[in-house]
């Protein structure tokens, strides 16, 4: 068969037939009487050969080696050529992802474009200073795409720029909770962390709705920051594991303080005085949560509060009953109840059957600092 018919039935091209055969990959069987390349039925069938090895990227070189070479083994080869293989996709997805997020941010003119490919490569420098000042500077008339700073955000080690990148979020507008409830899926706990902290600093409704949902999150960490973002939210379902955080001395005064907020709304007030108290009651738990959970009452108003702190001043273990004794001191005296926690803990004025006793945790008014 000669040459144009190889390149006709191969889809090989004649000159690139004849480069293998100045390389010795494939030389023609026979020449006809004028000289012409004849091949014959072997010769195609390593053009063949070729033809599938060169669709794995080996070079011409490799292919030769693969044909000819006995003692030629294919894992090294294979193995170099799925490293390059991955490098080449990471780097074109790379770009990819550049692309869009160029295009996500409408680039008015080439100046813009500009301005959003310095910002995105400065999220990703080395530099903590360099990477926070981008963060800062991403709110701008032209932005970073709000992918790119929530992807910047969930992978952030350093605080400052974590909470600089927090901030941006909270600027952006819509589609980062989106984003960031996807963060809550990842594997790795930290993404999960930074994803449930970047929501909590959101304030739109879409945000709130995850954090909701975050509350049934398997992820103990995720469930405690989205319950503390949603006490300072007021909303109600947040209650029962602000009161296990109580318990479980795991901010415990952050918890308290957002049971304070949700305790405005008097049915609240209700419901949480009695989650405590049936805390309180549970026999397993430990001496010292049922006086964080003593504590957290000096902040909840309305009369279950009342009984129950009455209650609890005749508690057996002598420092539940002290705090609830001056916790019902204050109140009676009328100071203002968002005050009364506070001083339990840092030691205030305390009426006569709590002064002097150590278990509180305070000291006397006059003892020296």
């Amino acid at each position: 068969m000669l040459i144009g018919e190889v390149a006709r039935r191969s889809g090989v091209s004649a000159r690139m037939l004849r480069h293998y055969d100045s390389l010795g990959l494939v030389r023609p069987t026979g020449r006809t009487d004028g000289g012409y390349r004849e091949y014959s039925g072997e010769d195609i069938r390593r053009i063949f050969h070729i033809e599938s090895l060169r669709s794995l990227g080996l070079s011409l070189r490799d292919v030769s080696r693969a044909l000819d070479d006995p003692g030629f083994t294919p894992s090294e080869l294979v193995d170099d050529l799925i490293r390059e293989t991955r490098e080449r996709i990471a780097g074109e997805t790379e770009l990819l992802t550049r692309l869009r997020r160029i295009g996500t941010a409408e680039p008015a003119d080439w100046e813009d474009v500009l301005q959003i490919v310095a910002l995105l490569q400065a999220l990703g420098s080395k530099s903590a200073g360099t990477r926070q000042r981008a963060a800062l500077s991403s709110v701008e008339e032209v932005g970073v795409p709000v992918e790119a700073l929530v992807e910047a955000a969930l992978n952030e080690t350093d605080e400052n720029v974590a909470g600089a990148l927090r901030w941006a979020l909270a600027q952006s507008g819509e589609g980062a909770p989106a984003l960031l409830a996807e963060g809550l899926g990842s594997p790795v706990a930290e993404v999960r962390k930074r994803a449930v902290q970047s929501l909590a600093e959101i304030p739109n409704g879409e945000a709130t709705a995850l954090l909701q949902d975050a509350l049934a999150h398997p992820d103990l960490v995720v469930r405690r920051y989205a319950a503390r973002a949603l006490g300072a939210r007021g909303v109600a379902d947040a209650v029962p594991t602000l009161i296990d955080m109580v318990v479980e001395d795991s901010n415990d005064v952050d918890a308290a303080d957002a049971l304070s907020t949700l305790a405005s709304d008097p049915a609240l007030a209700e419901q949480i005085a009695t989650g405590l108290m049936d805390c309180l009651a549970r026999d397993t738990v430990a001496s010292s949560a049922r006086r964080r959970l003593t504590q957290a009452l000096a902040d909840i108003p309305g009369s279950t509060t009342s009984c129950a702190l009455a209650e609890l001043s005749h508690d057996e273990d002598r420092v539940v009953a002290l705090t609830a004794a001056y916790i019902l001191g204050i109140r009676e005296s009328h100071q203002p109840r968002r005050h009364a926690r506070s001083k339990v803990a840092a030691g205030g004025e305390r009426p006569a059957a709590a002064a002097g006793h150590p278990e509180l945790g305070v000291r006397d008014p006059g003892q020296e600092r």
